[in-house]
């Protein structure tokens, strides 16, 4: 049996990380058996390396190796690729086609993606696995197969057997034993040994000088998700390799081709473990800030309901009127439209006179003179909503301009600009 460094060595695999180690250590172990294999992982983890391995090292190494991508092969198509099929079986079939399963026998075929597979072609594989037999398309003859399987998926296949997309059965005889490769994100340590390993490699390839990573560098790739696995990382260097020209590589530059979406601001439903730093769509991120605008409305509401509560029976200013009015506007989900919906505690609470705050249980007996006014819909108008900050900003400081300027935030010769335009010269 061979060590697994060699294995590393033959097959070009780099890195150290605890699970990759047990994957491929397990996959040597089964190897000189008959056992079928699952490889499950995410896509571009590397799982075709796990089935290479196992038939290279087996009894089967000078018999036929296939690889079937079952994601790849139309439905209507894929059981004459697997089984074959007779002259005349369908529309177009002008021969007798051998299939893979006959093609193989005595080999190995590994079976990529088979959670793709469509439920006729699982119950024609179920067979395989158990008794070795199969028919071609448009055929009722058996023949006999002795073929190993090993498949894989990135597909989570008890989600799809309790939806119905995959047999139970048949994920139990495909999964006697079941390799796990890591993710490359969980593999921190051997991000920057693959970065430098596809550095070399396509640096001889395109005759270019090979791309260096400095520390903040390697710390950025390090930290990045990486949702493409190795294949992203490869492809990266490569892009780079030909289109940089500075081979000092910063966590800047990485950046541009890289970007750390994670630090985008993420919905977190309740009751789920998502962590801060993920997000799902730009329409949650909307949702949040829709979100926090809604309870910081609500804070503003409960606000101002303890500034009347707290006012007394003194006279209120036109400004803390026209906030009462604006406060105490009927909502247009309220069922009873003769009724003032208002904010108690955070909660609705409503009073039946719309012009006046009146009842024995109200906490607003204090302000029961104030009249309020029926709520007019408030003018989004840039233009109007601007002019009323100015003349506001300056009744405040007394016309003083250069107070008024610093209040609003703006210069003064843009405040007189805004003055002329509005026609507030006294």
């Amino acid at each position: 049996m061979a060590d697994l460094q060699s294995i590393k060595t033959r097959y070009g695999i780099i890195g150290n990380y605890p699970a990759l180690n047990r994957a491929l250590e397990k996959a040597v172990q089964v190897s000189p058996t008959d056992i079928s294999v699952l490889v499950m992982g995410e896509s571009g983890v590397g799982k075709e390396f796990i089935p290479k391995i196992i038939h290279a090292e087996s009894r089967r190494k000078h018999q036929p190796y296939i690889v079937v991508n079952c994601g790849a092969i139309p439905e209507g198509t894929i059981d004459s690729e697997l089984f074959g099929h007779e002259k005349g079986a369908f529309t177009g079939a002008t021969s007798t086609r051998k299939g893979y399963f006959e093609v193989a026998d005595g080999g190995t075929i590994f079976l990529d993606e088979v959670g793709e597979l469509p439920l006729q072609t699982q119950v024609r594989l179920l067979r395989v696995l158990e008794s070795g037999e199969f028919m071609k398309v448009g055929s009722s003859q058996i023949q006999k197969t002795n073929v190993r399987i090993v498949a894989a998926t990135n597909v989570n296949m008890l989600n799809a057997i309790n939806d119905g997309r995959f047999r139970e059965d048949l994920y139990y005889r495909l999964n006697t034993v079941q390799i796990d490769m890591p993710a490359l994100r969980e593999r921190k340590g051997d991000i920057h040994l693959l970065f430098r390993k596809f550095a070399i490699d396509f640096a001889e390839k395109y005759r270019m000088p090979e791309l260096i990573l400095n520390d903040d560098a390697i710390n950025y790739l390090e930290n990045y998700p990486f949702p493409g696995n190795v294949r992203q990382l490869r492809n990266l260097v490569e892009q780079m390799t030909v289109v940089e020209q500075n081979r000092n590589i910063n966590a800047r530059k990485l950046s541009e081709y890289i970007p750390m979406q994670s630090q985008l601001p993420a919905v977190i439903q309740k009751g789920q473990g998502v962590s801060s730093n993920e997000f799902h769509s730009e329409r949650d991120i909307m949702y949040k800030i829709l979100f926090d605008m809604r309870n910081d409305l609500n804070d503003l509401k409960s606000l101002t309901s303890e500034l009347i509560k707290n006012r007394g029976n003194g006279d209120l200013s036109s400004q803390e009127k026209s906030l009462i009015n604006r406060v105490f506007t009927p909502e247009p989900q309220n069922p009873n439209p003769g009724s003032l919906m208002y904010f108690e505690n955070g909660n609705h609470t409503t009073a039946q006179n719309p012009n006046l705050i009146n009842s024995q249980n109200s906490p607003y007996e204090e302000v029961e003179d104030i009249e309020i006014e029926e709520a007019k819909p408030e003018s989004l108008s840039l233009q109007n909503n601007e002019r009323e900050l100015i003349v506001r900003a300056l009744e405040k400081h007394k016309g003083r301009r250069n107070r008024a300027a610093d209040e609003l935030g703006i210069s003064q010769r843009t405040l007189y600009r805004k003055i002329k335009q509005y026609n507030l010269e006294e």
